[in-house]
């Protein structure tokens, strides 16, 4: 699918990339933690999950997203 004003880019950023890494971890932690019956490390994934999308609005709003003046896109 072809798209005429170009690439919109996908989450392929600096700040994309640590929000999911940083939510990837939360959710990995929550679910041994849900396994291992230790709610509080539940609620502390639940929590890391919150805190990844704000550390990404963050570093998207200081320039490192899609469109910001810190990011390079790479040729493919």
């Amino acid at each position: 699918m072809s798209n005429p004003i170009g690439d919109p880019g996908h989450g392929h950023s600096p700040a994309a990339w640590t929000a999911v890494i940083i939510m990837l971890a939360a959710i990995a932690i929550a679910t041994v933690a849900f396994f291992l019956e230790m709610p509080w490390l539940v609620w502390t994934g639940v929590a890391l999950v919150v805190v990844g999308a704000i550390v990404g609005w963050i570093m998207a709003k200081a320039g490192y997203g899609v469109n910001g003046p810190k990011y390079t896109p790479k040729e493919h």
